[in-house]
C-alpha cells in the first residue's frame, strides 16, 4: 500500500489555509445518482493509441486488480480529511488496457450527468491517484461517490471526481466543469491554487 510518510506529522502534511474539521465532511454539487449495474459502463476514449473507444462493464471493471493508497484529502473550501484509506483501480492498469495516443498530456475525468475534471496525465499516473471502489476497507457510499470515483489526492479535492463513467484521453488541454467557473486549472493546494486569476502563464489551456 502507498502511504503517507510515516515520518511527518498531521500538522506539516497541512496545506496553508486548510483545518482538520470533525468528522468527515460530504460536499458534492447536484443529487446523488443511483447506481444501475445492469446499464453502468466505464469508457475510455479521445485520443487513443488505436483510436477505438474503450468500453468496460461493471463485472468487467469490478474484475480489475485493486490496491490500496493511505493519503490526506484537501478541499478547496479549507477543511482537510487526513488519512484515508483509499482502495481501487490503479490507472496504470486502465493505461496498459486502453493506452493513449503518445501526445496526451491531460485528460478529462467525466462523472454523471456530465461533471468534468481535467488534470494533467503527470496527475492521473501520480503515487496515490486512484480510480477508488473502497474507504477504509469498505465499498464508497453513494455520496462520497459509489461506485466509482477518481482520487487526486495531492491536488484539491475537486479534481477527485465523484461518479466517474470515464476518462477522455486530450491532445490539448480544456477545462473542466468547475475550471469554466472560475477555479484554477492545476489546483495544487501546497501553492494555494484555488482560483483562475492566480493562474501563472501556462497553466491553463492555451
Amino acid at each position: 500500500m502507498a502511504r503517507v510518510s510515516e515520518a511527518k506529522s498531521e500538522e506539516s502534511r497541512l496545506p496553508p489555509g486548510q483545518y482538520v474539521p470533525r468528522g468527515r465532511p460530504v460536499i458534492h454539487y447536484g443529487r446523488v445518482p443511483e447506481f444501475k449495474p445492469d446499464k453502468w459502463d466505464f469508457r475510455v476514449f479521445g485520443a487513443t493509441a488505436d483510436g477505438r473507444e474503450h468500453v468496460f462493464t461493471w463485472p468487467d471493471f469490478d474484475q480489475l486488480p485493486k490496491t490500496a493508497a493511505l493519503a490526506d484529502f484537501h478541499c478547496v473550501t479549507r477543511f482537510s480529511i487526513m488519512g484515508n484509506e483509499w482502495g481501487g483501480v490503479d490507472p496504470a492498469v486502465l493505461l496498459k488496457i486502453a493506452p493513449p495516443d503518445p501526445g496526451v498530456r491531460h485528460v478529462m475525468i467525466w462523472a454523471e450527468y456530465g461533471y468534468s475534471a481535467n488534470i494533467r496525465m503527470s496527475d492521473l499516473t501520480a503515487d496515490g491517484t486512484l480510480l477508488v471502489t473502497e474507504l477504509d476497507g469498505k465499498p464508497l457510499t453513494a455520496d462520497r461517490g459509489f461506485p466509482l470515483r477518481i482520487v487526486v489526492p495531492h491536488l484539491y479535492a475537486w479534481k477527485s471526481v465523484k461518479w466517474v463513467r470515464g476518462i477522455e484521453y486530450l491532445l490539448e488541454d480544456r477545462r473542466g466543469f468547475w475550471e469554466e467557473r472560475g477555479y484554477h486549472n492545476v489546483a495544487d493546494p501546497w501553492r494555494e491554487q484555488r482560483y483562475s486569476y492566480q493562474e501563472e502563464p501556462g497553466e491553463g489551456p492555451p
